[in-house]
């Protein structure tokens, strides 16, 4: 008999374990001068839920600075069952396409993805400070040694 390969298999814990972002979240940001853009406060919105049959963390955020939107982006999270590490697919409004998706995993309450591209490469550090909190971290770096900060920032979930 011919296995069913459109029968679904269930998310594991490691699955459920990014629903700790999911919800709706206020920040208060610190960007730091880049090539990008110029340093300075900002505040930003996030919307995040688990989809697709809990398998997915998709999360939406919209950054002001100056009372105008400054920064978006869209990041799909999961965990890799093959190759046992989490993934996040981050798309922004720079525009650029990234070549592979950020791989990490959790240590304690953090969870740190890494990512390389041509222009360089993008850590992100995810910490939970409690149940309705977490902080952020995006550093850059050139050869993925000396890491420098671009965002950091603390979220607070809106009830």
């Amino acid at each position: 008999m011919a296995q069913d390969h459109l029968s679904a298999s269930s998310p594991l814990a490691e699955h459920a374990r990014l629903a700790a972002f999911a919800g709706e979240w206020n920040g208060e940001e610190m960007v730091f001068p880049s090539r990008w853009t110029a340093g300075g406060p900002a505040t930003s919105r996030t919307v995040a839920r688990m989809d697709l049959n809990g398998f997915y963390l998709i999360q939406d955020s919209v950054q002001m600075r100056d009372g105008k939107q400054a920064f978006a982006t869209h990041g799909l999270f999961t965990y890799d069952r093959d190759d046992r590490t989490y993934k996040l697919f981050w798309y922004d409004s720079l525009g650029y396409t990234p070549p592979s998706p950020a791989s990490g995993g959790w240590v304690g309450n953090t969870l740190t993805l890494v990512r390389g591209s041509l222009r360089g490469n993008a850590r992100h550090v995810y910490e939970i400070i409690d149940d309705v909190s977490y902080s952020l971290k995006i550093q850059f770096s050139p050869d993925a040694e000396g890491w420098t900060d671009v965002l950091t920032g603390v979220y607070r979930r809106i009830h």
